[in-house]
This record gives C-alpha cells, sequence and structure tokens, in this order.
C-alpha cells in the first residue's frame, strides 16, 4: 500500500510552483531567424501577382518564400492517427486563399524589426472570389472551398470536395419515426452552438535547427509529438527518420494544439536555410488562424413516454469545419455517436 490511496506529488509540482518551467520562446536557440507570415485580407481569392524584391533588400532578411517555392502536393495538419480521417487539403502555401488570415508568403530575418520592414512591402494583387460565409449554404453551393484535383479523402467517411463536404454519415438503429409517432411526448428543437477559441495561456510556437546528422529538430508547444513528425515529413516531402520532434511543458492547449498550426513554417524555413529558426504566435494570430472548435447547429428531437423512459432519439447535425477540414469528420461524428446504443 505504498501508492495506492496515498498523495503523491506530482514530478513537477515544485518546478510549476516556483515557474520554472517556461514557454517555447524561453528556449528557442538565441540565434534563431525570426519567421512571420503574412496573411490573407480575403476571404476567398487567387494569388494573381506577388512581388518581394523590395522586402528582399531589408537588412537580415534571410529569405521570403510564396507559394511558387513549395511543393505542390497536399497533406493536413490533424493530429490523427494514419490514415487521417480529415481531408488532404492543405498545401504550405497556395494560390487560392481561403479565410482572412490564410497564409501568403513567409518571411524569415534576424530580428523582428527586420522581418516586420518586410511583411509591409510585400506587394500582392488578388483576384477576389464570393466568399461562403454562411455554413447553411456550403453543400452543394456553386462556390466551391476547395475545387483543386489534387485534394484527396484517405478514409470513407463521405467527404466529396465537389460539394463542399468534409465529411457525411447516416447511422440508425430501429425506424425513429414511427416510435416518435408513439410516444407520449416529443420535443423538436434546434440547438446552435458557436466556434469557441481554447484561448490557452502560450500561444502556438515552434522552434527548429538542424543537428550534426542532418536532421530537422522541431521542438513545439503541441500536443501531438508522433503526429508532427508525420505531418511535416508529408508536408515537406521528406522521410520521418529525418525528423525529431519534442516539446516541453506546455502553456495550454484544450485540443487546439492536437493541429500542427505553427510547425510547418519554421520547420520550411530551417529546411531550407540549415538556419535554426523559431515561429510565436502573436494572440491574434491564434485566434484568426489556428483551430477553434468547430460551430455546429443539431436538430434534436427525442421521444419519451408519461412514465419518463426515452424511446427515440433523432439527431441531424450541421458542422461548420471553416476553410480547412482538420479534424472535422471526428468532431461532428461525436455529436451522434454517443447518443446511438
Amino acid at each position: 500500500m505504498k501508492y495506492i490511496n496515498q498523495p503523491i506529488r506530482k514530478k513537477d509540482a515544485m518546478q510549476l510552483v516556483q515557474g520554472k518551467p517556461l514557454f517555447l520562446d524561453d528556449l528557442a536557440r538565441p540565434d534563431s531567424l525570426i519567421v512571420k507570415v503574412l496573411r490573407s485580407p480575403h476571404a476567398n481569392a487567387l494569388i494573381k501577382e506577388i512581388k518581394t524584391d523590395k522586402a528582399l533588400k531589408i537588412p537580415g532578411i534571410e529569405a521570403i518564400f510564396t507559394y511558387h517555392d513549395v511543393p505542390d502536393h497536399r497533406f493536413t495538419l490533424a493530429g490523427q492517427t494514419y490514415p487521417e480521417p480529415s481531408p488532404y487539403d492543405r498545401q504550405i502555401l497556395d494560390r487560392h486563399v481561403r479565410f482572412v488570415g490564410d497564409p501568403v508568403a513567409i518571411i524569415a530575418g534576424e530580428t523582428e524589426e527586420c522581418v516586420n520592414k518586410a511583411l509591409k512591402l510585400i506587394k500582392v494583387k488578388y483576384k477576389v472570389l464570393p466568399a461562403l460565409l454562411d455554413f447553411h449554404a456550403a453543400k452543394d453551393n456553386e462556390i466551391l472551398v476547395h475545387p483543386e484535383e489534387n485534394w484527396r479523402s484517405l478514409c470513407p467517411v463521405g467527404a466529396d470536395n465537389k460539394r463542399n463536404l468534409c465529411a457525411s454519415e447516416t447511422d440508425s438503429h430501429g425506424d425513429v419515426d414511427q416510435i416518435l409517432s408513439e410516444c407520449d411526448v416529443v420535443i423538436d428543437q434546434v440547438y446552435h452552438t458557436k466556434a469557441n477559441q481554447q484561448a490557452m495561456m502560450e500561444p502556438f510556437g515552434t522552434a527548429c535547427y538542424m543537428d550534426a546528422y542532418g536532421r530537422l529538430n522541431i521542438f513545439s508547444s503541441t500536443q501531438i509529438v508522433f503526429h508532427v513528425r508525420r505531418i511535416i515529413a508529408n508536408a515537406l516531402g521528406i522521410p520521418k527518420s529525418k525528423i525529431r520532434v519534442t516539446k516541453p511543458r506546455i502553456g495550454g492547449g484544450f485540443g487546439a494544439k492536437q493541429t500542427a498550426v505553427s510547425e510547418v513554417y519554421p520547420a520550411f524555413v530551417t529546411w531550407k536555410t540549415g538556419k535554426p529558426s523559431k515561429m510565436i504566435f502573436t494572440r491574434e494570430e491564434s485566434q484568426i488562424a489556428s483551430s477553434p472548435r468547430h460551430e455546429m447547429e443539431m436538430h434534436v428531437r427525442v421521444g419519451a413516454m408519461n412514465n419518463g423512459k426515452i424511446r427515440a432519439i433523432d439527431v441531424y447535425t450541421l458542422s461548420n469545419t471553416g476553410a480547412y477540414g482538420e479534424h472535422g469528420p471526428t468532431t461532428v461524428g461525436l455529436s451522434g455517436h454517443k447518443s446511438i446504443p
């Protein structure tokens, strides 16, 4: 009975109360390049032209990358076991931007000051397209969020990019309409839950460097260490054996860091330049360009008898997965699967 029913001190308890665990930004190498991204001001647009020549002349700027410089295959940022239910709908940078905040260019420089100056000097011309802003109107709309032919869904989850469907499924047991017609009481309501941001204390952040063995080392505030390794390998098109991922104690995640939100950009910079780099999201970036909980609308019918016995439950859920499909199939499924015996 040494451990059972006994108070056991956590390994890091004293360090926590003394404020010793540090956020990732405190642990990154001091010679790291500062990485930031230029973000789209449009909800749906094609990049017609992007000029970086003036920005590249800023002293201290190491590199600027656009969609011309990245691999053209797609991947997912969702931290899920392979094959992921989430669609392969991402590129590191894409000519087609799909939300206000979608990355347009990656800038790496020696100081935050020079990177901020370069951000203002990149000139982009867009072809602005009609935007889908109401998720009720998204399905089978002529406006396609992902019209590209190299979009892929690895699992049979009812996904169809030509219908704006990240996932769709019908699961049932018994004749729900017949049972509801026999019930003494039927409650029929529509419930709406808004998207919400987890707002953890530490924002998204990643630091990278190349080690003596030619491996890309990724040090990140993440909940999905092993998934990040596979995600970055897919994004960069390199073997997983070339990547090593570690994490410090993170300053909160609450599910937000089950998506590889920040890792791909400094990883790409370090892989291309060979130099250490880091990207720390601002609070605004964490709000507008991360992985909040999905907005959902649930139409629920519950039938019961006067004695209190519930005989039927019917749930139809419409989920807004946004511009990209990370965790879309699994979160919408959870709204119904656990209601069916």
